[in-house]
């Protein structure tokens, strides 16, 4: 019986291509940017750069210059070749994240869609 059902969409399958969009993707460019953002690998990137990218104090601290802080930088106005080379390369408190290309340009088209967004008043 399990044979005549396989058989039997085997036979089918041509036929209900055209009712099922192939090019459809679970979730759109802008989530998977917006998720990658949030946990590209366990640690957020907003804890040092902000929801959208407008950079953040990570620390203050006091030392023989006084009042010092450790900020995360803005990044909503990188290009994608910045973002690449920056996420590529090893950084004195950034984590290395291992990224791919596609990867980034996720992240960098949620941040610049997000920005926009947010000067336009949309969420």
């Amino acid at each position: 019986m399990m044979m005549k059902r396989l058989i039997f969409l085997l036979i089918l399958s041509p036929f209900a291509s055209p009712f099922v969009n192939a090019d459809e993707d679970f979730i759109s460019h802008y989530e998977y940017g917006q998720m990658l953002y949030s946990y590209p690998r366990g640690v957020s990137c907003t804890e040092c750069h902000g929801e959208t990218g407008e950079g953040k104090v990570i620390a203050e601290f006091r030392d023989i210059h006084g009042k010092e802080q450790i900020t995360g930088p803005d990044i909503r106005n990188k290009t994608l070749d910045e973002m690449i080379q920056a996420l590529n390369g090893y950084h004195d408190i950034m984590p290395r994240y291992y990224l791919t290309d596609e990867e980034i340009k996720a992240i960098h088209d949620f941040l610049k869609e997000k920005t926009k967004r947010r000067n336009s008043g949309r969420k």
